[in-house]
């Protein structure tokens, strides 16, 4: 494997344009996540207070307004500085987690997240790394500098085996990425949290990472923003043609999370992959999620496209904030429409797979 203290070239230039193609409509998969199979079952005579539906949760310690992640999505480039800061600000003032994306190219070039713990005192901050990153020679104090740099509060290691097959700089060699988790999991001052970026991780997997030691798995199902798709983007037409037939590969949302949930019953999952609104929230927690991710449709909020041109200079946190409300407010109705008060009555509410 490639020897992790040495940087790769144009890294940055990549994270820029893995932006860009993020907010196309080119990356969304070309599959559902299968929310829409699961119906909750609407109750005429709720016997409980809308106004005062309890959402709130506790997650690595900390009192969270609702079980909510603004997911990873981007670091390492001065773009996604100013795109993180935003989303950091905005969390600490909805009072819900925060992701970063992979710190590997910021921790290359010598830049800093540190910043965002004073933007954010009062919320889990999660750090990122790749597993074959993690793998590699100098991994293990990649991952330390990560947490280290971030004072992040647990450390997500994300599996990407099919977006690093299509990505021309990618790494093809995934031996030891099982060993590496097991040591992390021993060795990090912090919690380590396992996630698919888009194709979702299944219950046999889920199972022997929990055995391992990580304290919570997430998901990332098909059905949301595709990372095949965004790096088949940025490569040639034959190249591209190679990959098509795996352009939506994977494992929707919902049906990963149930079969994870019902494998795994007890242990922390996290739901993410096209989570577009508040009902798809309380489905995912009425499967058994703990906690529920959306990355894709924060970033569109997040950033004023009115004008191609000066996008990533027109950032509009309080849009993303108002979205983040509204997106509690869902959640809130949703409970309220099941008769249940709060999220642990929720799980007990009736539902049917349609």
């Amino acid at each position: 494997m490639r020897d992790q203290t040495q940087p790769i070239a144009n890294t940055s230039d990549r994270k820029d344009t893995h932006l860009d193609l993020a907010m196309s409509p080119r990356a969304q998969a070309g599959v559902s996540n299968s929310m829409d199979r699961l119906r909750l079952t609407h109750c005429a005579m709720p016997e409980c207070d809308l106004d005062a539906i309890d959402i709130s949760t506790q997650f690595l310690g900390y009192d969270l307004s609702a079980p909510l992640f603004i997911g990873a999505m981007t670091g390492g480039t001065k773009r996604a500085d100013r795109i993180n800061a935003a989303l950091a600000e905005t969390a600490q003032s909805c009072s819900v987690a925060l992701a970063v994306g992979s710190q590997r190219a910021g921790l290359e070039n010598g830049s800093s997240l540190r910043h965002l713990r004073t933007l954010a005192p009062d919320i889990p901050i999660i750090g990122n790394l790749g597993a074959v990153q993690l793998a590699g020679k100098g991994g293990l104090d990649l991952a330390k500098a990560a947490i280290d740099d971030l004072q992040a509060d647990a450390i997500a290691i994300h599996l990407n085996p099919l977006q690093e097959a299509v990505q021309p700089e990618g790494d093809r060699d995934w031996c030891g990425v099982a060993a590496a988790i097991e040591q992390a999991v021993t060795d990090l001052t912090v919690p380590v949290i396992v996630k698919e970026v888009g194709a979702g991780i299944g219950a046999s997997l889920a199972h022997r990472l929990f055995e391992m030691g990580v304290m919570a798995v997430d998901v990332a199902g098909l059905g949301g923003t595709n990372w095949t798709r965004i790096e088949a983007a940025r490569i040639t037409d034959d190249d591209a043609a190679l990959f098509a037939p795996f352009l939506d590969w994977g494992l929707p949302t919902l049906e990963c999370l149930i079969d994870v949930c019902n494998r795994c019953p007890h242990h922390q999952i996290i739901a993410s992959g096209g989570i577009r609104h508040g009902l798809d929230v309380a489905k995912a927690l009425w499967v058994g999620a703990s906690m529920v991710s959306m990355a894709g449709p924060m970033l569109k909020m997040l950033i004023d496209m009115s004008d191609d041109e000066v996008a990533i200079e027109t950032l509009s946190p309080d849009t993303l904030s108002q979205a983040l409300m509204d997106w509690q407010k869902q959640l809130a109705l949703a409970l309220f429409l099941t008769g249940s008060a709060d999220i642990a009555s929720l799980r007990q509410a009736e539902a049917e797979l349609i």
